[in-house]
């Protein structure tokens, strides 16, 4: 089991716009081409920040267009939020709010061993399972495209150690995977 970072960003390291668009990504190429397909049939359970839940829930038909339901998932999903925000019927929601850790551990126990915990977003959701020593891989799918500003790929200093390489992969004319180990200091 590996707690995952998966995400696409910019060449400048963006993950969303400032007011949260995803616009810019989609042109980029098709989901089914790259190893989104692989990677979310590994995936036992998911964490995920307020501003991607609200943004699923605001393109609700363009997920369904895209999936065919307006909640894609069928495992487990904690929401981080301060707020309330409607839940999606049918789909298995845990509002949370504070610390990772005790998340964490639920989500290993609902995914089961051999599957993994996949942190769908934001950057500072990533960099906090980091902070707690929890992040076990980043799987980044970099977009030939720069915005210039807008909400950051994983606002945090890491330098030491520095993530490990483990794999490089072109997909089409838009992207670049890269997989980097998060080791332990």
């Amino acid at each position: 089991m590996s707690t995952q970072y998966f995400t696409a960003t910019s060449l400048d390291g963006f993950i969303a716009t400032e007011d949260d668009s995803l616009d810019w990504l989609f042109p980029l190429g098709d989901v089914n081409s790259t190893s989104y397909p692989a990677f979310i049939a590994e995936v036992g359970a998911l964490a995920m920040g307020a501003s991607t839940y609200e943004w699923m829930l605001r393109h609700a038909q363009t997920v369904t267009a895209e999936t065919g339901a307006a909640w894609p998932y069928t495992q487990p999903t904690w929401v981080f939020s301060t707020r309330q925000l409607p839940a999606v019927p049918g789909a298995r929601l845990h509002f949370v709010q504070g610390d990772v850790r005790p998340v964490h551990a639920a989500m290993r126990e609902a995914a089961g061993e051999n599957r993994n915990l996949w942190i769908v977003g934001g950057g500072d959701l990533a960099g906090q399972f980091h902070d707690a020593g929890l992040l076990d891989e980043l799987i980044v799918q970099v977009g030939s495209v720069t915005l210039g500003r807008g909400k950051p790929l994983f606002p945090r200093r890491l330098t030491q150690p520095a993530l490990q390489l483990q794999s490089v992969r072109q997909v089409g004319t838009g992207f670049v995977e890269l997989r980097y180990r998060v080791p332990r200091g």
